[in-house]
């Protein structure tokens, strides 16, 4: 192959590279699927494997239509593994229909008004001299800081949440994967 083609092929390989490159980052993976900005936090979520349980939870609280609206909202989303933290049996009592409300309290505990990414989120850290209070759609409160580089979520009972994977923009919000399901006072 001569010079000249070869740097052709070069250039037209970088122009192709760029969009596949970009597309990679504006759709990460979580739980083995793609998540797209154009769709909403319910239409990908219900793709993650990672997140069945906050699915069937979201579901079962009668949050599908909420979490699918114009939002904007920050969702913290407990992966299956975080649910799994839990006592036996909390996530099967959360699930029954007697305890919608108790459910729906938890979930809502996850989710904060407005689009708040990694990026507003430390600034808002470092502006509260290491840490940050953020007022959940459920009417609590849940404390950031940073740890050894990650954001941690502290909820009112005491527990830690860490984000594990950061800014899964949605059409109508961001989603950060926490390792932890955060509980309400």
């Amino acid at each position: 192959m001569n010079v000249k083609r070869m740097l052709v092929v070069c250039a037209v390989l970088a122009v192709v590279a760029v969009p596949v490159g970009v597309m990679a980052k504006d759709n990460p993976m979580v739980g083995g699927a793609a998540m797209y900005m154009n769709k909403d936090i319910v239409d990908n979520a219900v793709n993650s494997a990672d997140h069945t349980t906050l699915v069937a939870a979201v579901k079962a609280a009668g949050l599908v239509d909420t979490l699918k609206g114009k939002g904007p909202f920050t969702v913290f989303a407990p992966t299956n593994a975080a649910f799994g933290k839990l006592p036996a049996g909390t996530v099967d009592t959360l699930l029954k229909p007697e305890n919608k409300a108790a459910l729906a309290g938890v979930l809502t505990y996850h989710v904060v008004a407005g689009k708040v990414d990694s990026a507003a989120l430390v600034k808002m850290i470092k502006a509260g001299n290491g840490k940050a209070t953020l007022k959940t759609v459920a009417g609590g409160s849940l404390t950031a800081a940073m740890a050894g580089g990650n954001v941690v979520l502290t909820d009112a009972k005491g527990g830690t949440a860490t984000v594990t994977t950061a800014d899964v923009y949605q059409s109508n919000g961001v989603i950060h994967v926490v390792d932890s399901v955060l509980l309400p006072g």
